[in-house]
């Protein structure tokens, strides 16, 4: 890796737990488009380094906060966490037995439709 692309990475890693910690949201809205258009990986690629990222725990002091304020449901965390882990696994699966062409656009129309789902909604 050169001096450019890590701090890209670093860059990315950066608004994306900023947007984790502020609004819930880093994986699949921030990191992955960015992995797509600013480093030019495939979808693919960029699915896998993000799912990869999660191997890490990076979201544990931004849970801590949320936990200190009050705002943390330990038992929908684990319960969400260990299902996660099924649905990433055969998520993973099906995504790579799909064109990656397909794969951009349906990732882009559920970016869509959530992006206009939360705009309209009360």
């Amino acid at each position: 890796m050169d001096l450019t692309t890590v701090i890209t990475l670093a860059i990315i890693g950066l608004f994306a737990g900023f947007a984790s910690g502020m609004i819930g949201i880093g994986g699949g809205v921030v990191i992955v488009p960015a992995l797509v258009y600013f480093l030019a990986l495939s979808q693919h690629e960029a699915q896998g380094v993000s799912i990869g990222m999660l191997l890490m725990p990076v979201g544990f002091l931004a849970a801590y906060n949320y936990y200190k304020s009050g705002n943390f449901h330990f038992n929908y965390s684990v319960t969400i966490g260990i299902t996660f882990v099924l649905g990433a696994f055969l998520g993973s699966k099906l995504s790579l037995n799909i064109d990656e062409l397909l794969m951009k656009r349906i990732f882009g129309v559920v970016m869509l439709l959530l992006a206009l789902k939360m705009i309209f909604s009360k």
